[in-house]
């Protein structure tokens, strides 16, 4: 039986994707509805669709104590780490609880599986990576948590989670079991993952990029866009920000369904949002918007749209925002969790960008255009491939 949490403060959060960098930038745009995608320039494959680039990473530099972790991915989390002043309040908390009671963790599919890449391309006469990519621990799955714990001068628990597209929601989950458990007094959360060709080769392999800009809950939808992203948060108890908006709930849970497609009524979703309402101690009529996970998949958008349908009344408000950012993969829980912050911060709701002509199958939850309405508790869906699902609640602060 799950129980409901300590809700924890959401003190500080900062987000960069295609549609700029910072909390203002990202809000301006979903306001304006100015979404972030373009025709594919990256890579050894510009012509599969379009993607949600980040500018600026390839100007980035890091910090020359920094530079032996020098690859795009880690240049998009320091590019990230920059903005909304988060750099300062992790600091604030580091230098109030001690660097080993805040924790790390972050989420990433990939890494800087484009600095192995890039390293394979460029092998020297004796098969080895050229030397200045012959730095194993760049190569390693850890690479981003190792490269952020340096970065921000963290040495308490650090946690890498690779679940797919629900790593940088289970983070928040992680980090509430470690604080609930007084293993840590503050933790960093976030993710970050960047545009690399195994994930665009990967993904039209499964034939699930479609050539044009995506479209989440379209009838005629086919595929989704790639983007990339970088986002973190602060999460602490209730007593170090008393008014900072909080985290409620999460829900966690895998249906173990297919390798790469959801199941088809949505039970190990439906698993993960039971589990994140009753940790919030709230029913789904209480949750004013939804951000849902709506890639833009015949499959996933199928099975999201009957789980809206059954389990949330037609008052209740949802949209995808994948339209605007395209799929961020490891960094698309961060992103879109910092899109429900913004929700119950400015009373506003994203609509659904893309969809010219709806799916029949959506109920009338379903925001198409912007709306401006009250938002006091704001669901952030997160669905990973093999079914792993991840749900988390957030709600203002009393």
């Amino acid at each position: 039986m799950t129980t409901p949490m300590r809700p924890l403060a959401v003190s500080a959060c900062t987000v960069s994707s295609a549609l700029g960098s910072g909390l203002q930038t990202q809000h301006d745009a979903l306001r304006h509805g100015r979404g972030g995608l373009r025709p594919n320039d990256f890579g050894s494959a510009p012509r599969l669709g379009w993607v949600g680039r980040v500018n600026g990473v390839e100007t980035t530099a890091l910090p020359p104590a920094l530079a032996g972790w020098d690859c795009r991915n880690n240049r998009l989390a320091w590019l990230g780490l920059q903005q909304d002043g988060f750099l300062d309040r992790v600091h604030a908390a580091r230098t109030r609880y001690g660097a080993r009671r805040v924790a790390l963790l972050l989420g990433t599919s990939t890494a800087s599986i484009g600095a192995t890449e890039e390293a394979y391309r460029r092998l020297d006469a004796d098969g080895r990576f050229p030397a200045d990519l012959r730095r194993p621990a760049l190569h390693a799955p850890d690479s981003l948590s190792a490269f952020a714990a340096a970065a921000l001068a963290l040495e308490g628990p650090c946690l890498t989670v690779s679940t797919a597209c629900s790593s940088s929601a289970k983070v928040f989950a992680s980090a509430a079991r470690l604080i609930e458990l007084d293993l840590a007094d503050a933790a960093v959360v976030g993710g970050v993952d960047s545009l690399c060709d195994n994930v665009l080769f990967g993904f039209n392999a499964l034939e699930l990029i479609s050539p044009a800009a995506c479209r989440p809950f379209d009838a005629a939808r086919d595929g989704i866009s790639i983007g990339e992203a970088a986002g973190f948060a602060l999460l602490e108890r209730i007593d170090a920000a008393p008014r900072a908006p909080r985290l409620l709930g999460y829900g966690e849970a895998s249906d173990a369904w297919h390798m790469s497609s959801p199941h088809p009524e949505g039970h190990g979703a439906e698993l993960a949002l039971d589990a994140a309402l009753a940790r919030a101690g709230i029913g789904a009529a209480q949750v004013g918007y939804v951000n849902l996970h709506g890639t833009a998949s015949r499959q996933n958008d199928a099975m999201e749209a009957a789980l809206l349908a059954r389990r949330f009344p037609a008052t209740t408000r949802a949209s995808s925002t994948k339209g605007f950012t395209g799929h961020t993969l490891g960094a698309a829980g961060i992103v879109e969790a910092t899109i429900a912050l913004q929700a119950i911060e400015h009373g506003f709701v994203p609509g659904n960008l893309g969809a010219a002509t709806p799916d029949p199958a959506c109920g009338p939850q379903f925001a198409w255009q912007n709306e401006t309405r009250r938002v006091d508790v704001a669901l952030s869906n997160s669905f990973g491939f093999g079914g792993n699902n991840a749900c988390l609640v957030f709600g203002r602060s009393p």
